[in-house]
């Protein structure tokens, strides 16, 4: 070791000066590498699948979505895992995914349920793949070394099922009124005054086959004896209304 007053035989402006910081640093053994990498990998794939398999599918069943979800929480923990122990830093890893969604997303309009659960796995995989798993055990002795930080390992997992137990909250049907809305091209115009607003609301129903909350009019074409009506309805147990906005029929890709 290297005492105080033996500093004065050494230069300190000396390139090859060893200082304390060096003295003391710790290298992780490729056990302890391949072990930090394995708690990350599957506590954020058990969380991502948690979300995305109990709470998004069961309700809109969009396979894509959820490939995209579970393949993308997978590659953005990887890559803040990887770039997070370089010098390029995590802010040029969330700048190349913010370029890669902008690309891709721009082009197709993305429903706000999805791109919600879309940011709320990129907020988790960034938090699982930079939190500090591993502390410096024994700094100031003569063998430094990397041990696992079981209190920050709590406090990551905790911060996980503080997440999921939000979404469970907001997803449940006691919780939330899941409602939706459809776009009618309606022919029979003169249902549409607000004095014959129940009859209006009694013959959706009997066509639609739903119950019916609340209907706004939109544009009236009295030359093609048409109007466009906003119907309001509620959901029932495990239902989603993704497709009920589209209103062209190449806007609809059966997934």
């Amino acid at each position: 070791m290297i005492f105080l007053q033996d500093l004065g035989e050494y230069d300190l402006a000396d390139e090859n000066f060893l200082d304390v910081q060096s003295i003391t640093d710790a290298m992780m053994t490729t056990a302890q590498s391949l072990t930090e990498l394995a708690i990350r990998f599957f506590l954020n794939l058990a969380v991502c699948w948690v979300i995305v398999g109990l709470f998004y599918y069961r309700k809109s069943h969009r396979r894509d979505y959820y490939f995209t979800f579970m393949v993308f929480s997978t590659a953005m923990l990887m890559l803040l895992y990887i770039m997070g122990n370089v010098e390029v830093g995590v802010g040029l890893t969330l700048g190349l995914f913010a370029i890669f969604g902008v690309i891709r997303y721009r082009t197709e309009t993305v429903p706000i349920r999805e791109m919600t659960y879309l940011f709320v796995i990129i907020a988790l995989a960034a938090m699982n793949g930079l939190a500090p798993l591993y502390r410096v055990a024994g700094a100031l002795s003569d063998n430094p070394h990397y041990a696992l930080n079981t209190g920050a390992l709590l406090v990551t997992v905790i911060s996980n099922l503080l997440v999921i137990g939000l979404i469970w909250f907001l997803e449940s049907d006691k919780v939330t009124k899941h409602t939706s809305t459809k776009l009618v091209l309606y022919d029979r115009i003169e249902l549409i005054v607000p004095e014959r607003r129940a009859e209006l609301v009694a013959d959706l129903e009997k066509r639609l086959g739903l119950k019916i909350d609340n209907v706004e009019i939109g544009h009236v074409d009295f030359l093609k004896d048409a109007a466009f009506i906003k119907v309001f309805y509620t959901l029932g147990h495990d239902e989603t209304g993704s497709i009920d906005q589209l209103t062209r029929a190449k806007d609809y890709v059966e997934q």
